[in-house]
């Protein structure tokens, strides 16, 4: 029962998660909004609400466990699983604009999140709250610099939407929140139940299974693309879904309910939140050498190795 709770609730995630970006989207046009802020902040919102509800349902549950495990599985997931995949399919050319704003970005929002969980292993509201003040700040600043470049990427944008009706808008806002509702619920539920069978903790499901689920869609759409080699992945969509995992979902939860670090399970802190940013810092030497500003396909094998490896440890 608690493995088909997990799959049921991922599988509500992804179908809420769809619905609600294409009304976010639809929405967006009827209030004009350009199609380069819908790109960078609706689209970017709208993606990262699985987890935001996965996050926050855990820190109601009084599992933060699950909350920081999801956010700290789900960045190691992006790099280690659909960055190592797609790479070894497919070679990814990197903007020279990525290690300007989006890496230090991710980088720095890295390390405030290991200080505010060591300092008293708690994630305040007041915490969340720069967090998420430091995303918004980070927003416009991306904005404005894409606004004078004439390679703002807003192909996620589907311009179909624009002329979409009220009703359906409506229709779709109401599925996605009714999937991300049950999703997160189930999800959450089955993966504590998983937990309790099979003798691990909860935060070892949701760093590992729950992380997995919630990079499915995006490791699928990646692939696909490689494949058709159509352009495969966006490394600074990438490491922006990083960004936003930390400074939305984990910042918007704690302002809701403050996530408390469980002192059972040290490893968050002396161990995986480590992985994260050992994954995330591990991008730059691999874009300057051996091949400049290209992420090839030994580069992919080692990222996916050390993700297999994170797995292993992390379910031991």
């Amino acid at each position: 029962m608690s493995l088909f709770l997990v799959i049921a609730g991922l599988a509500l995630l992804v179908v809420g998660g769809d619905f609600l970006v294409r009304a976010s989207v639809g929405l967006s046009f009827k209030l004009k909004l350009s199609k380069l802020v819908i790109g960078m902040t609706v689209v970017s919102f709208a993606t990262s609400a699985p987890e935001l509800l996965v996050s926050l349902q855990a820190a109601l549950d009084g599992v933060s466990d699950i909350a920081l495990g999801n956010v700290i599985g789900s960045n190691i997931a992006n790099i280690g699983l659909v960055l190592g995949i797609t790479a070894i399919i497919s070679p990814l050319a990197v903007d020279k604009d990525f290690y300007k704003l989006n890496w230090p970005m991710m980088m720095m929002l890295s390390f405030v999140l290991y200080y505010f969980l060591k300092n008293d292993l708690v994630l305040t509201a007041i915490e969340g709250g720069i967090m998420f003040l430091a995303l918004v700040v980070f927003l416009i600043v991306l904005i404005r610099s894409s606004r004078k470049s004439t390679k703002a990427n807003t192909d996620e944008v589907d311009d179909s939407l624009a002329v979409v009706s009220n009703f359906k808008i409506v229709v779709w806002l109401l599925i996605g929140a009714a999937g991300l509702y049950f999703g997160s619920d189930w999800l959450v539920e089955g993966a504590k139940q998983l937990a309790t069978s099979i003798g691990i903790s909860d935060y070892a499901i949701s760093v590992t299974v729950i992380a997995i689920g919630t990079s499915v869609p995006e490791l699928a759409a990646s692939v696909i693309a490689a494949l058709k080699k159509e352009k495969a992945l966006s490394l600074g969509n990438l490491i922006g879904s990083n960004i936003f995992n930390i400074a939305s979902v984990l910042g918007l939860t704690a302002i809701i309910k403050p996530i408390v670090v469980n002192p059972e399970t040290p490893e968050i802190l002396s161990t995986n939140i480590w992985w994260m940013i050992a994954f995330a810092a591990i991008l730059i030497p691999f874009i300057i050498i051996p091949k400049r500003f290209e992420i090839g396909r030994i580069k992919g094998v080692v990222l996916f190795g050390a993700y297999l490896f994170f797995i292993y440890t992390a379910l031991k």
